[in-house]
């Protein structure tokens, strides 16, 4: 599959030299052939909930179907001419996705989301109380610590909590301060020397900050414990290098980022997914079985059992061939400038209330805020009855929703695709939000 070239407009950004060239929208656009339908009776489409799945583009849309049109069969096995092609193209976007987050190949473990990516490891670490001296580190039980934030997306608390459960480990948690941000004042005292495990966002689904993953990994090497990074937000929207990063595990979802339902990514350090226990057993996943006991593949096989999402893997790595001609910079570029204006044309309206951060500072494109006299579910009605697609509830965030004091919010999520004149239908609709149910 051959990907055009970065799309950008060649003007450079209003005299900022650190800013990348603006992108060339319209011709993006045109590679998403959902993005040109109309909803509600002939209205336009203006897709602002990214941050919950993306859309795809041609390019991933057909090297899926050229997949299953051409090379469909199982992957690690068979000698035939389509199983090889099938396994080639497999692990060949297995090594493209790998040096997309600046990792190696046998550091990728595809899962089916992000979601079972945390699982993995968590249960792994269940597992471990049964497994060889190697599995050691991964071991926990009363008097350890796994600390997580209050801003965690449902998939990357609840695993923990189990884990907290089968095991009589204690979850501690930073808080989140009034303007959004993790309260890290106290760094040594939430995260101690007991911590095993330190899991949290990259950037909050919800309030769109990014948080300072460089001091939070510091702190937990420093007293040993291994670090969970929760990426679904980061990795489709800006540059993220793993390993400059430091983390010992990454999850993020391929829907997310231009890619297909179905596949994830969990990345995992050589040297602990070599030391670590599976999570599920099976076919694929074996070196050697006999009656009595079975012994277990090197990784990434190890933790991939039964027949894999082949087509879905393959559409991913199309999606991270996509990204990669875009060039992340100009994809994070653009998203500062629809946030930008997202929070100061919201942030001037009498009645809404933007949640989080009101600048781009350290920040990226979700968008979450209330109206004032309108439950977040009405004014989806309305913003949907005028051609704009968001999101409303707690977004799989309910903690930090009591945190900040409100039961849900509404959020617009931005992307590549998005244009600057979106921003203005959606102002214009929360507008129309507060006129119907008569809060103007």
């Amino acid at each position: 599959m051959t990907v055009q070239p970065p799309r950008t407009s060649g003007a450079s950004t209003a005299g900022a030299k650190d800013r990348a060239t603006p992108l060339d929208v319209a011709a993006i656009r045109a590679d998403f052939p959902i993005l040109g339908r109309t909803i509600r009776d002939g209205r336009r489409l203006v897709y602002l909930d990214s941050g919950a799945t993306s859309q795809r583009p041609r390019q991933v849309l057909d090297a899926e179907r050229s997949f299953l049109e051409n090379s469909n069969a199982a992957v690690h096995r068979g000698a035939h001419q389509l199983a090889e092609e099938a396994t080639d193209a497999y692990e060949g976007a297995r090594d493209r996705i790998a040096r997309f987050v600046g990792v190696e190949a046998d550091e990728v473990v595809f899962t089916k989301n992000a979601t079972e990516g945390v699982n993995l490891v968590a249960y792994a670490m269940s597992n471990a109380a049964t497994s060889g001296a190697e599995a050691e580190r991964f071991r926990l039980g009363p008097g350890d610590e796994v600390v997580v934030t209050e801003m965690e997306h449902h998939a990357n608390l609840v695993p923990w909590q189990q884990l907290c459960e089968r095991t009589g480990a204690t979850l501690r948690w930073f808080g989140v301060t009034d303007d959004g941000r993790l309260d890290l004042s106290d760094v040594d005292g939430v995260i101690t020397d007991r911590a095993k495990v330190v899991a949290f966002a990259h950037q909050s689904n919800v309030l769109g900050t990014v948080n300072p993953a460089e001091r939070i990994v510091s702190r937990a090497h420093e007293v040993g414990a291994l670090v969970v990074l929760d990426a679904c937000q980061s990795v489709p929207h800006a540059p993220v290098d793993f390993k400059a990063l430091g983390v010992d595990f990454a999850v993020f979802s391929g829907h997310k980022m231009l890619g297909p339902s179905g596949v994830g990514v969990l990345y995992g350090r050589r040297e602990l997914l070599a030391a670590m226990p599976p999570f599920l057993t099976g076919g694929s996943m074996i070196e050697l079985v006999h009656m009595e006991r079975s012994s277990f593949a090197a990784p990434p096989q190890r933790f991939e059992a039964g027949v894999p999402m082949t087509s879905q893997a393959v559409g991913l790595g199309a999606a991270v061939d996509y990204l990669r001609a875009i060039g992340m910079d100009h994809v994070a570029e653009h998203e500062r400038q629809l946030t930008e204006l997202a929070l100061r044309e919201l942030s001037v309206i009498d009645g809404v209330r933007i949640i989080g951060p009101t600048s781009t500072e350290h920040r990226g494109g979700a968008v979450s805020f209330v109206i004032d006299g309108v439950h977040p579910h009405d004014a989806g009605q309305v913003l949907d009855d005028q051609g704009v697609e968001v999101r409303v509830g707690h977004h799989c965030a309910w903690p930090l929703h009591r945190r900040m004091g409100i039961p849900a919010t509404v959020r617009a999520s931005f992307y590549l695709y998005n244009e600057l004149d979106e921003v203005k239908a959606l102002v214009d609709a929360v507008r129309e939000a507060q006129r119907f149910f008569g809060v103007a």
